[in-house]
């Protein structure tokens, strides 16, 4: 073999060594356990950053409502020995009541004794089907919903792609953006990357919607809106064209907003 095969064959021997190594050594993306608030965040805004559900984020910090926060402060974000992961209701966990057990009565003793006749079986009380609590199926059932902006769809929801996680509808600057559904502003500001100035709006427990990209918000965190209120203006902060990006959550996590708007 010549010079130049021997140093060729060195080269590509050694380029796959520092491949190989680089593969074996590259750390994996973990989500961090713990989380600073900053300025201007709320529980709420922090939940949605991090595809958690609020009640569940205030559980496993010790946090009631109305659920302050404040600069500074660490928050975690996952379950520890302190705050196990809540079961149902937080902090409220019953334990199962035992199953009933089959009993049969005794016969009572009577005239007829040892004449052949076999006792009444005992009959077994039929017991009322236990129903869940109604509550959530009736936040889902009373809300209803309408479009935030009249505009083209640019983008629709996609769970498994980034930043898919509500739709883009076009609009013009100033086009006023309207609130899909009634609720209380839990979130105004432009603290989340991406997002552009922001507003979230809690509709119950359980539902959520978020408007980004706005020229300008025109509530405050803290006001009660009603279905159909003008609530902001269409922008292009953070975005690379004038438009509205509204996402709905269940129990903190994305949902096609499609399933739940009315048809046009």
């Amino acid at each position: 073999m010549g010079l130049a095969a021997r140093l060729k064959a060195s080269f590509l021997l050694l380029a796959g060594l520092l491949l190989a190594a680089c593969s074996s050594s590259s750390p994996r993306h973990l989500q961090p356990d713990t989380y600073k608030v900053r300025p201007g965040e709320t529980l709420y805004s922090i939940a949605w950053k991090h595809n958690l559900d609020y009640r569940v984020l205030a559980h496993w910090n010790g946090i009631r409502p109305p659920y302050r926060i404040y600069p500074g402060q660490r928050l975690y974000l996952r379950p520890h020995a302190s705050n196990p992961p809540p079961k149902r209701a937080a902090g409220n966990v019953r334990k199962p009541a035992p199953k009933p057990r089959a009993t049969t009565s005794r016969p009572r003793p009577s005239a007829s004794t040892g004449s052949g006749r076999k006792p009444a079986p005992a009959t077994a009380r039929k017991s009322k089907p236990h129903k869940p609590p109604a509550s959530s199926a009736r936040q889902s059932a009373r809300l209803t919903w309408t479009w935030p902006l009249r505009g083209r769809i640019l983008k629709g929801y996609r769970e498994d792609a980034p930043g898919r996680k509500g739709i883009d509808i076009a609009g013009k600057p100033g086009q006023p953006v309207v609130a899909a559904a009634s609720g209380k502003v839990v979130y105004a500001g432009s603290g989340l990357a991406g997002y552009g100035n922001l507003l979230i709006i809690k509709h119950n427990s359980r539902f959520f919607s978020a408007y980004a990209h706005n020229r300008r918000l025109l509530v405050r965190e803290g006001s009660r809106v009603k279905k159909g209120q003008k609530i902001a203006e269409v922008g292009d902060t953070d975005a690379d064209r004038p438009m509205l990006h509204f996402e709905i959550r269940r129990d903190g996590r994305p949902v096609d907003p499609l399933r739940y708007l009315p048809r046009r």
